[in-house]
């Protein structure tokens, strides 16, 4: 474990397992999450119990995760027009992609990370972006991140690496992977204090966890521990 990482957390399954993940590689782990006036503003709440609840699982993992950074980012929500930035319905706009897509989110949330890293001395961004389920956004492709990654890497004259574990991964190997990594007591902290949901809603409780059980981002969810029960896990 020679690097230090810096993994981007908003308090949701994907983060949290990448978190976990990065728990199981690095000696020493920092997180980031981003207030930039989402709608689900409830998963910032979330943060502190899962981050609590990854140090009560294994004093491993609390040894090694350090400080949790949050930075303020209302001004993207109040440039943007997007479904998850503001109250309207969740739509597919013209050229297909949905009106959850909040335009330059990533490509944002990295840079300011790669801030905070370059002065924490952290060589290692972590983020759940993903290119099998996901809703198309561009900002989570592949390509897109190994570009960022030179960029960052060039602009601060010194290796940055993005690590993406999540992202040939679908919603029910992402279950199976906190499996892999913290058991069933990680997949619990997952179903119970994790948030997903693009509509905030946390009265519902399905077994797959919190959420209004329709929006674009529920659906993944509930489709990916439906095929992960299935499959005997």
């Amino acid at each position: 474990m020679n690097h230090k990482a810096l993994v981007l957390f908003s308090g949701g399954q994907d983060s949290t397992t990448c978190l976990a993940w990065a728990l199981q590689r690095y000696a020493h782990v920092e997180t980031i999450g981003f207030d930039y006036g989402q709608r689900h503003a409830v998963e910032m709440a979330c943060r502190p119990t899962v981050l609590a609840a990854l140090r009560a699982q294994d004093p491993g993992w609390a040894a090694r995760l350090g400080a949790d950074h949050v930075l303020d980012l209302s001004l993207l929500g109040q440039i943007s027009d997007t479904a998850l930035t503001q109250d309207k319905a969740i739509e597919l706009q013209q050229g297909g992609l949905p009106n959850t897509f909040v335009p330059g989110r990533n490509l944002l949330f990295l840079t300011f990370a790669a801030t905070v890293a370059y002065r924490r001395g952290l060589t290692v961004l972590v983020g759940g972006m993903c290119e099998t389920d996901y809703s198309g956004y561009p900002d989570c492709r592949d390509n897109t991140l190994k570009a960022l990654q030179v960029a960052l890497s060039l602009g601060l004259a010194g290796p940055m690496v993005i690590e993406t574990p999540l992202m040939w991964l679908d919603k029910a190997a992402t279950w199976a992977m906190a499996e892999a990594l913290g058991g069933d007591a990680l997949v619990e902290i997952v179903r119970e204090h994790t948030h997903t949901c693009y509509l905030g809603e946390r009265k519902q409780r399905h077994a797959w966890g919190y959420g209004c059980g329709h929006c674009p981002a529920c659906e993944l969810r509930r489709a990916g521990h439906d095929r992960y029960v299935a499959a005997g896990r």
